[in-house]
């Protein structure tokens, strides 16, 4: 039979366990395949700078799937929207963690969701969405506008602005999760006024320096809840979260 290691996934299927995760071989057979196609898309498209192979395994799939430790229950039905999505990250690598959640992978760059409508087929991942666009422009979107149970966003932009995007994108009481480096504690203290602008409160702040190594030291997981609900004149127009940050 053949092992993790032999996919190559032997740091991922190490590493799991420590999120409370047992991997599948078919689980393992699919992120093996990601990598591949990882790979071969980075050579037509900018997808990633961290491209040698058992970075992948700790920096994108790891990584993604520390979302675990900021949400409990991944249910079938789950509605997630993942921001600025890129090569898929962290959206993607839950999917296949949890096959029954519905996915919805949101991302500017035509390139970029090119190749992921690839992934998505390649890898046999029911109900997931591939969308192109701004976030400013889909919050605004019928279908999409407190559609989500959880948003999840990895280094899209710092936690003042993020919360305009993903606050719309949320059902009431829903949950945003954001990937931050060693500033996110005061970029999440900085985020005060938005936050209570947009209907916010901040409900975690994990770090996760008990997984350093593997993970860089210095990740923190900040975690939002929707409690009230978000005015209808955010988002403002596309570019303007970014320049004038409330």
């Amino acid at each position: 039979m053949t092992t993790a290691s032999g996919l190559g996934m032997a740091i991922l299927s190490e590493q799991a366990p420590r999120l409370a995760l047992d991997l599948s071989h078919e689980q393992l057979a699919q992120f093996a395949e990601y990598q591949r196609l990882l790979s071969e898309g980075n050579r037509r498209a900018n997808l990633t700078a961290i491209t040698e192979p058992e970075a992948v395994q700790v920096r994108h799939f790891f990584d993604s799937l520390t979302a675990v430790l900021a949400v409990n229950e991944w249910r079938d039905g789950l509605r997630v929207i993942d921001l600025g999505t890129g090569a898929g990250f962290p959206g993607a690598p839950l999917k296949i963690v949890f096959p029954g959640i519905h996915l919805t992978l949101v991302e500017s760059t035509a390139k970029k969701t090119a190749f992921l409508d690839t992934l998505v087929a390649s890898l046999g991942l029911d109900n997931v969405d591939v969308v192109t666009a701004r976030v400013e422009e889909l919050a605004r979107t019928e279908g999409y506008r407190g559609q989500f149970d959880v948003a999840l966003a990895r280094g899209v932009a710092p936690m003042s602005v993020l919360v305009e995007y993903a606050l719309p994108l949320c059902k009431g009481h829903g949950t945003l999760v954001a990937w931050k480096g060693k500033d996110g504690p005061a970029e999440t203290q900085a985020a005060n006024n938005a936050l209570s602008e947009l209907g916010g409160r901040v409900v975690g702040a994990l770090s996760m320096n008990e997984l350093s190594p593997p993970l860089p030291p210095n990740r923190w997981l900040i975690t939002v809840e929707k409690v009230r609900r978000t005015p209808g004149k955010y988002p403002r127009r596309v570019g303007v979260p970014a320049k004038q940050p409330l």
